[in-house]
C-alpha cells in the first residue's frame, strides 16, 4: 500500500517539473511574441504569433480546438467552446488582449480546464505595458485521475 502511495507521489512530482517546464516555455513565446508586438492588437495576432514561436521550440501547439461539452454524460455540443490554445495536451492558454483582465475571464479558464481535464492553464493579457503584469496561472484542482 505504501509503495503504491510513493509511486504516485512520484508521478506527481514528475507531472509537476513537466509543467512547470513546459508553462515556462509558453511564457517565454508569450514575451517573445509581446516583445516583438506590444500591446493592443488583436487576440488573432497574438495567437498566429505564439503558433509560430511554439512550434519553432519544437512543442506541440493546437489553436482553437473544439472542446465538447457533455452534460448527464451525453453530448450536447460537439464544440460548445474553442480552446485558444493546447500545448502539449496538457496546457491550455486562453488569450486576451483587454484593458483589465476581470474574474469571469478567470473562471472561463476554469470551466475549459475542467471540461477539458487539463492540469493547467495560462491567461495571457497582451494588452499589459509589461507582459508579466497579464500573466495568470491556474490549476484544476478537481482534475479527475488517468489510468496508469
Amino acid at each position: 500500500m505504501a509503495s503504491a502511495a510513493l509511486a504516485k507521489r512520484a508521478r506527481d512530482i514528475v507531472m509537476n517539473l513537466e509543467l512547470n517546464l513546459l508553462s515556462s516555455k509558453v511564457i517565454e513565446a508569450a514575451i517573445t511574441v509581446h516583445s516583438e508586438l506590444g500591446p493592443g492588437l488583436l487576440e488573432s495576432v497574438y495567437s498566429d504569433c505564439m503558433v509560430v514561436e511554439l512550434r519553432d521550440m519544437h512543442l506541440d501547439v493546437r489553436a482553437e480546438v473544439p472542446l465538447p461539452v457533455f452534460y448527464r454524460g451525453r453530448k450536447i455540443a460537439e464544440d460548445g467552446f474553442r480552446l485558444d490554445l493546447l500545448i502539449e495536451d496538457k496546457i491550455i492558454v486562453e488569450l486576451k488582449s483587454l484593458e483589465h483582465i476581470q474574474p469571469v475571464h478567470q473562471k472561463q479558464l476554469l470551466t475549459y480546464l475542467r471540461l477539458a481535464n487539463k492540469p493547467l492553464g495560462l491567461l495571457l493579457n497582451f494588452n499589459e505595458p509589461l507582459l508579466r503584469d497579464g500573466i495568470t496561472r491556474i490549476i484544476n484542482q478537481k482534475r479527475k485521475e488517468e489510468p496508469a
